[in-house]
């Protein structure tokens, strides 16, 4: 059907009948039930959806019916498909009442939708579909107008029970988690770990069928959300504030806006830079509490079989311990803010997406090595050693490193060069390391004969 054909938002009439409207579906709620007050022991069911035509009208429909038919037809369309809505009740809408429970739309009426009447159908016109989708990257609200994590952090609990927009990138996404009531309802729960360039974790929490399974297809890390009218709260187990995404709440992907580009930006250069992949490893354990002992093919056929986080000692050697090259390939400088390497000379950061950009720079300095562990099973590649570790395994600071001769980083080297050590390491997987694992040396020390043959003999 031509676009001409179907009826824009912005020209609905309560008086109009035997139309069609086109539209994207930018958000929607799960099926529920009520009981039919006209016939007793009967329920009724509902659920609604928003649809939007053009860049500044969308409007709310909502569908009523018995359970087979209100359950097939929320089955047979999803957030962010095409919809032509035939035939429905134009109705002037209660802002008072539709504005509490559903998302606020510029439309002064909304759209009934039943059974014997109307029909609500996938869009298969192309010309159409171009049209409407670009839409789906459209905040309907002003896209200025966001908290950033930080304003929701710093007002803390005075904003405990607020409706707000949020504009914050994807960082992760967690399983979701199914439930049982007191009164026998199955229920879910799906967390989404939320940054932005003033915090590094923020938590949205998803209750609704629809809202997780939108969310379960966002690429963490690649994805910014403009989140409008998200119901703020005081997690008390957490001591924390997050967000709730509830029938209100429209999520707009990837926004097209100057705001959302910004800070696509940046979370772009906080992945490719590593800083969130450090920043989600697991709390270290104290090293006086790993007892389990390894070789290291144990240590890689562990890997393989879970995904866990695990801790353990080897007794192996330093392979690969590059000590005597440039002291800029031994010690590193990042800007304190954005964990980006730079140069100390610089006046400031020259991450362009750096939340301190243009402030006078500050910077850490620090070992950052990679040593290879080898033992007569095999050979764990490129493992992390970083300070603090490193200065209380190599007995020095940096600056005390950067004042040795050749000579003298030459020998230290050799202190620890195929020499059989002592090593507590912690284990993770790891998409950007070739092997697929990642090691990280929690401590390392010249190990003891005895104990050596000790722990070995058991092994093998």
């Amino acid at each position: 059907m031509a676009a001409e054909n179907y009826v824009p938002i912005s020209d609905l009439q309560a008086n109009i009948s035997h139309m069609r409207v086109a539209g994207v579906v930018i958000g929607k709620t799960d099926v529920r039930g009520f009981p039919d007050r006209k016939n007793i022991g009967f329920d009724r069911f509902t659920f609604s959806f928003t649809m939007k035509d053009s860049p500044d009208f969308f409007i709310n429909v909502s569908a009523w019916g018995n359970d087979g038919y209100i359950n097939t037809l929320s089955n047979s369309f999803s957030i962010g498909d095409c919809v032509i809505v035939e035939n429905p009740l134009v109705t002037k809408k209660d802002p008072d009442k539709e504005d509490r429970f559903c998302a606020a739309t510029p439309s002064f009426y909304r759209l009934l939708v039943s059974e014997a009447h109307s029909q609500v159908s996938l869009c298969a016109d192309t010309d159409t579909i171009d049209r409407l989708l670009p839409l789906l990257h459209l905040p309907g609200k002003d896209p200025r107008d966001f908290y950033s994590l930080a304003d929701i952090v710093a007002n803390g609990q005075s904003l405990d029970g607020s409706v707000i927009n949020i504009l914050a990138a994807v960082r992760s996404i967690a399983e979701p988690k199914q439930f049982t009531t007191s009164d026998g309802r199955k229920g879910q729960r799906l967390e989404v770990k939320l940054f932005d360039d003033s915090v590094t974790s923020f938590s949205l929490v998803c209750w609704d069928r629809e809202a997780i399974q939108l969310v379960q297809t966002l690429i963490p890390k690649e994805t910014v959300l403009f989140i409008a009218d998200a119901k703020i709260g005081f997690d008390s187990f957490r001591n924390c504030m997050a967000a709730t995404v509830n029938s209100k709440t429209i999520i707009t992907v990837n926004p097209d806006t100057k705001e959302a580009s910004l800070l696509f930006n940046y979370a772009k250069a906080m992945s490719e830079s590593g800083t969130l992949e450090e920043d989600d490893m697991p709390e270290d354990m104290p090293v006086d509490s790993i007892s389990d002992v390894y070789t290291v093919s144990q240590l890689k056929l562990k890997a393989q079989e879970s995904s866990e986080v695990f801790f353990g000692i080897t007794y192996s050697f330093i392979s690969r311990l590059v000590l005597d090259s440039s002291v800029s390939r031994v010690i590193r400088s990042k800007c304190a803010r954005c964990k980006y390497q730079v140069n100390e000379d610089l006046e400031s950061c020259t991450n362009p997406s750096c939340p301190g950009r243009g402030q006078a720079l500050s910077v850490t300095t620090g070992f950052d090595l990679l040593v290879d562990i080898t033992d007569h099973t095999g050979t764990l590649l490129a493992c992390s050693l970083r300070s603090p570790v490193a200065e209380k395994t190599l007995g020095c600071t940096t600056e005390e490193f950067a004042g040795l001769t050749d000579n003298e980083r030459t020998a230290m080297k050799w202190k620890f060069l195929l020499e059989r050590c002592k090593i507590y390491v912690k284990i993770l997987p790891s998409t950007k390391m070739r092997t697929g694992i990642r090691g990280t040396v929690l401590a390392c020390s010249l190990a003891d004969p005895g104990e050596v043959k000790q722990h070995m003999s058991a092994l093998l």
